[in-house]
């Protein structure tokens, strides 16, 4: 049976698309049974309900503070019983009434603990490296704190500015998290303190 996926989005959706082209394959292991938005009208909830997917949008602004809108976007993530929530270009943090609730993980534009936050690309390029990259990890309570799963280094050209540079990045974080997110349906998981392991090995916390 395939495991059964919801995935947050904030715009287009890029990342979204990918993974819903890959789950046709009935050999994938996902199903993305939901894809949900802390923002109306983007693009991304346009293609996912062309598409026939459920959808949901959980608006930041409409609600007191961002206590009572995690625990909205908690309860509307668990009607769709979820295996696990995938955070593809979702642009809000994700509290403790999602990730103490839902396993989730996130795809972030460096290579982490290295360049943390909204800013990543920009930042690696300010500090001067000459290899950034992307990572795949679990949620936690932190930012962009979680065990991470999987790392894929991307060299910084001479030249490369903000743009340049990210674009070479989703090229490769795209494939990177349809890999990632098929293996952990097909094969589940184990977080062992920081270090994850694919496949079912130890029930300390797994799926």
């Amino acid at each position: 049976m395939s495991a059964r996926v919801v995935v947050l989005i904030s715009g287009t959706g890029s990342n979204m698309a990918a993974l819903m082209e890959a789950a046709k394959d009935p050999e994938y292991g996902a199903e993305i049974v939901a894809v949900g938005s802390d923002r109306e009208g983007t693009r991304g909830v346009e293609v996912a309900r062309a598409a026939g997917v459920p959808t949901f949008v959980v608006p930041f602004r409409s609600y007191a503070d961002r206590s009572a809108w995690d625990t909205a976007m908690s309860d509307r993530i668990a009607e769709h019983a979820p295996d696990l929530v995938v955070s593809a270009g979702f642009m809000r943090i994700l509290g403790p009434a999602v990730v103490g609730r839902h396993q989730a993980v996130n795809i972030h534009p460096a290579l982490l603990p290295s360049f943390p936050g909204a800013h990543a690309v920009r930042d690696a390029l300010a500090h001067g490296v000459r290899v950034t990259g992307t990572t795949i990890h679990f949620l936690d309570e932190g930012v962009d704190s979680g065990p991470i799963i999987d790392q894929v280094a991307v060299p910084v050209e001479d030249g490369d500015d903000e743009a340049s540079l990210h674009e070479r990045i989703k090229t490769v974080e795209r494939r990177m998290l349809v890999d990632t997110v098929g293996r952990l349906a097909r094969e589940g998981w184990t977080i062992d303190g920081r270090h994850v392991r694919f496949g079912r090995t130890d029930t300390r916390s797994s799926r």
